[in-house]
């Protein structure tokens, strides 16, 4: 019961009760406000698991050495920023082992859980084993992985390259494919994010993650935005754009298309349907080659699919990855096929740290625990219901503006007005501390900040997802 509800059912019967003084009228009313907020305070669902105890520094401390030794650039969520110390399959812990619901897996990484035991005794093992050799010996953990790897992508896709992470991935990917076409052109999305070193800055389209550097050779097409876009669900539409950038602002010919089939940065974005097809057939009339970014959407996050662009029929000539691919170590992957990977024979192409036998054999033993515990499976079910709740919850509150995303990759919009589709900037930010304080971490994103991204642990439950929506429907009253 909100406030104002309390006030109208204490006047409503003031006369049937005797007659109190002011002080005590107004410490009445608050006494039974805090009584009707805590009865209708959700429990968060058990869990049976208590940290040790935590004797690090403290936030305070933490912030301290932050500010003076870190890059200034580094932001963080909440007024005082979490310090998150343990954690354990959906639940993070924080210096004082209050327990929260983590509805955000560290930016659509962690899919099999915090500290999953099978991922982290595989992780141990190598490290007490081998921990560095390069690529240049024989190991196991990287052949093993990469066999494993191809054999959950279709068609020819079977040639693996490891990198550190996800920008890295993406920047290797276009330039396998300007090399194999011989063209530098690349055409992206408007509102997509595919990183941020030079190329991949430059395949990004979001003012918001882009410097004033020199990034040449990328085309931005119109996005399919089925929320905010001038042609609606109609994919093939916003297809028609990436024709006219070839007619238009190209020699006719083009390197690659690069797309997330959910822009994850951008909002939990799903492009429309009928937009990749379309698109796919275009590019390889203008001989490019098709890139699938998977960073956030691929390994089994969207539920009906292990990929995200598998749930658009369409098949990539390129497939990067990276969050998922190690729960949470640095490893990321670019896999295409035989014969577009000869490319980089032309030349030495050597990483490091790419096919570290540590980070394959986590990546390895994250593909052996979505299989074992059916987690593809789970990522369906459970965000499925997690979406019709979030949906019912919509009808509630009219600052939500849209639900959308599959499995558990959900994007829950805040806007002002409906018509205008004005985004809720402010907003968000009051609902997120209000969802903090009750022990549920979710994140942000979208072009104007005001999207919710619920992309969790793929071992989240049903009772999570009531927890979650539970607390978010409180944290939306008090708007």
């Amino acid at each position: 019961m909100n406030r104002l509800l309390l006030r109208r059912f204490s006047s409503s019967f003031s006369c049937l009760t005797p007659k109190r003084g002011f002080s005590q009228s107004v410490a009445a009313v608050e006494a039974d406000e805090n009584a009707a907020a805590s009865a209708v305070l959700p429990t968060m669902p058990h869990f049976d698991y208590t940290p040790p105890p935590y004797e690090g520094p403290r936030a305070a401390e933490i912030l301290r050495k932050r500010s003076e030794f870190l890059s200034p650039s580094m932001f963080y969520f909440y007024k005082k920023p979490l310090n998150i110390v343990d954690g354990k399959m959906q639940y993070l812990f924080d210096e004082d082992g209050r327990r929260y619901l983590d509805a955000f897996g560290g930016i659509a990484t962690v899919c099999c859980g915090h500290c999953h035991p099978e991922v982290v005794d595989a992780i141990i093992n190598q490290t007490k084993r081998l921990q560095h050799s390069t690529v240049l010996y024989l190991n196991n953990a990287i052949a093993d992985f990469a066999e494993a790897l191809a054999s959950k992508l279709p068609g020819d896709l079977k040639v693996v390259f490891f990198t550190n992470s996800g920008t890295e991935a993406n920047e290797l990917a276009m330039m396998i494919a300007r090399l194999y076409t011989g063209c530098h052109d690349v055409i992206s999305i408007r509102n997509a994010y595919h990183g941020n070193a030079a190329g991949t800055m430059g395949a990004t389209a979001q003012c918001n993650w882009k410097f004033n550097v020199i990034q040449s050779g990328v085309h931005h097409a119109l996005n399919p935005d089925q929320y905010r876009g001038v042609f609606g669900s109609d994919g093939e539409k916003y297809a028609k754009d990436v024709q006219e950038i070839i007619d238009f602002g190209t020699s006719g010919r083009v390197g690659a298309f690069i797309s997330e089939a959910i822009q994850g940065v951008g909002g939990i974005m799903e492009l429309a349907p009928g937009y990749l097809p379309a698109v796919y057939e275009t590019i390889k009339k203008a001989g490019g080659l098709c890139i699938a970014d998977e960073v956030q959407a691929g390994f089994a996050r969207t539920g009906s699919h292990f990929w995200g662009f598998e749930a658009h029929g369409v098949v990539p000539d390129i497939v990067t990855m990276a969050k998922g691919i190690g729960n949470g170590i640095p490893i990321g992957a670019v896999v295409t096929t035989p014969e577009i990977a000869e490319v980089l024979t032309r030349r030495c192409y050597f990483n490091t740290f790419g096919g570290n036998p540590v980070c394959t054999a986590a990546g390895h033993a994250v593909l052996k625990v979505l299989e074992k515990e059916k987690l593809q499976e789970n990522a369906l079910r459970v965000g499925s219901y997690l979406k019709e709740r979030l949906m019912a919850l919509q009808e509630k509150h009219d600052i939500i503006g849209d639900v959308r995303g599959r499995g558990l990759m959900l994007g829950v919009e805040l806007v002002t007005d409906h018509k205008e589709k004005t985004p809720a900037k402010t907003e968000i930010l009051h609902v997120m501390e209000s969802m903090k304080d009750m022990g549920v971490l979710v994140g942000k994103g979208g072009f104007f900040g005001n999207v919710f991204r619920i992309t969790p642990p793929l071992c989240f439950s049903k009772e999570d997802s009531d927890y979650l929506v539970d607390v978010m429907d409180i944290a939306l009253s008090k708007l």
